[in-house]
Order: structure tokens, then C-alpha cells, then sequence
């Protein structure tokens, strides 16, 4: 479930990632609403990516809003996360 709602996740990855893949899905299943970044398409936003990692290149990145960052979380560490 994408949104560009800024009280969102936001999750920087990219298509080809199968971690990203897995983490959007793992969210749309948990009804999880987010806003997908994807740094192929927007590769100027790989910027804003990089100042919550440190500057890694590392996808997927998910930021919380209150300012938690989890970096290739496994699902069971985003469902801790979540509350879930």
C-alpha cells in the first residue's frame, strides 16, 4: 500500500532488489501503508537514502517517521518494529 502521507514508512530501494521486493510485500500483506522511493526512477532521492544510513548504498532502507531507520531489515525484525 504506497502513499506519499509524510506520518508514513518510507522505503528507498529499487525493482531488481529482491530484499525490497520482499519487504513491500511483507508490508502490503500487514496492511502497512508507505511511500516507495525507488532510486532507479529517482535517483536524486539516493541522497536523502544515504543520510539515514551513513551513507551506504544499502536497499532496502525504511525509515520510520519518528526518525527509526532499519537497514535490509529481515521481515521478522520489521514485524518487531511494527509492533506486530
Amino acid at each position: 500500500m504506497t502513499s506519499n502521507n509524510k506520518e508514513q514508512l518510507v522505503v528507498y530501494g529499487a525493482d531488481w532488489c529482491g530484499d525490497c521486493r520482499r519487504a513491500k510485500r511483507f508490508l502490503d500483506e500487514k496492511q502497512v501503508t508507505y511511500t516507495w522511493m525507488d532510486l532507479e526512477k529517482n535517483p536524486e532521492e539516493m541522497h536523502n537514502m544515504q543520510r539515514y544510513n551513513g551513507g551506504l548504498q544499502s536497499i532496502p532502507t525504511i525509515v520510520f517517521p519518528d526518525g527509526r531507520v532499519l537497514i535490509e531489515p529481515s521481515n521478522k525484525e520489521l514485524a518487531q518494529q511494527l509492533g506486530l
